[in-house]
């Protein structure tokens, strides 16, 4: 038996900020990042409000530490909060859900009673509708995948408006990171036929419209279809889980310091390579995710006759996209050095290995397939 749910509440499209007008006379703190609030972000999200008492946490700072989520523990006892608003990229929203868990357990306060929200304001990690927080050990190198459904926002508003503010470098790397949950969460061994339909809109929704957002930040048409896909990705890869290139991409991004999606980007046609394991036919057929590749090739109205010939040409659009948003080939094309990332090689295998998201990728992969993945993506 299996199971398909998700328990967030979604508002979405323009004006969807209209739903926190509802929140009144309350105390609410808002979580988010230097940056928002420099911008003026969480000043426009309280207008929503009505008569409250509002305080602003802006302590979120990219793959947030541990200490992160304690400042901002604190900060919610000082204020006395009956509701929170996360209002920002991934980080700031698993920060906030981190925040909301760690306090019920310190604390004692009831946070599933309260009312809280996810706002993104970029369109990529989905983190709005998940079970799942990632939070940095800055000491050991180190990102912690968490994963509970007392995690799960109890409401998301997706307004395409907050995204016109993230860069064309931003909207890229996120908006890879949605293409890569889609694809991890459509041949993962944890796929259904609900996340499978979710998987392909959110596949064909960013071909279509991440080009559009990357070259206009202010296609507001662009950006909706794109926080679409993003949040349709997270509700797949929820409950179907994600793979190696996550795996990956978490242990690399721990060590390097790359955004997320970006690594995401740079990984994911040597995972779709591995995962669908083309040079290897049992019993006259191709694994079911070089199939599952060749199906999703057809969605997007690639010439997909037979297994190979789809699964070559969507490896042709994933690296046609990424060069289309300027994301580079490799990790010596990034900036790294070569030698010092061989350094960190054997770290890097081990944290993919032992990642959560790795347990569902389709192939299992060992040592040796990590590596030589790793001397893929390294370049040069």
């Amino acid at each position: 038996m299996e199971e398909f749910s998700f328990s967030t509440r979604i508002f979405f499209g323009e004006g969807a900020l209209e739903r926190l007008r509802r929140v009144q006379d309350k105390k609410v703190m808002i979580v988010t990042d230097r940056f928002m609030a420099g911008i003026g972000v969480p000043d426009k999200v309280a207008g929503y409000l009505t008569q409250c008492q509002v305080s602003v946490y802006e302590g979120v700072v990219p793959d947030p530490p541990i200490e992160v989520v304690a400042a901002g523990v604190q900060a919610l006892q000082d204020c006395g909060a009956e509701v929170m608003i996360a209002v920002g990229g991934g980080s700031t929203i698993d920060a906030a859900k981190a925040i909301r868990a760690v306090a019920k357990e310190t604390l004692h306060i009831d946070t599933d009673r309260w009312e809280c929200f996810a706002v993104p304001t970029t369109s990529g990690t989905g983190s709005e509708v998940t079970d799942y927080a990632v939070i940095t050990d800055r000491v050991k190198g180190i990102k912690y995948p968490l994963d509970s459904q007392a995690l799960r926002p109890p409401v998301a508003i997706l307004d395409p408006e907050l995204t016109v503010s993230a860069p064309a470098s931003v909207t890229a790397d996120a908006g890879m990171d949605v293409l890569t949950h889609a694809l991890e969460a459509y041949v993962s061994k944890g796929a259904n036929d609900f996340s499978d339909a979710l998987c392909e809109k959110a596949v064909s929704l960013v071909f279509r419209f991440l080009p559009l957002a990357f070259q206009d930040g202010t296609n507001l048409l662009a950006r909706e279809k794109m926080h679409n896909a993003s949040c349709m990705a997270g509700l797949a890869f929820n409950s179907a889980g994600l793979g190696l290139n996550h795996g990956m991409a978490h242990a690399i991004g721990a060590k390097l310091h790359i955004a997320h999606g970006r690594i995401n980007a740079m990984l994911l046609s040597h995972i779709i390579t591995f995962n669908a394991d083309l040079g290897r036919i049992r019993d006259g057929e191709y694994a079911l995710a070089a199939k599952k590749y060749q199906r999703m090739a057809k969605v997007l109205d690639l010439p997909a006759p037979g297994v190979r010939l789809g699964v070559t040409n969507l490896l042709r659009e994933v690296e046609g996209l990424n060069r289309t948003l300027r994301i580079p080939a490799s990790l010596k094309e990034w900036g790294a050095e070569p030698s010092k990332v061989k350094e960190l090689c054997g770290e890097i295998v081990s944290a993919a290995l032992a990642d959560a998201t790795t347990a569902t990728n389709p192939r299992p992969a060992a040592a040796e397939h990590v590596e030589a993945l790793l001397k893929k993506v390294i370049g040069g």
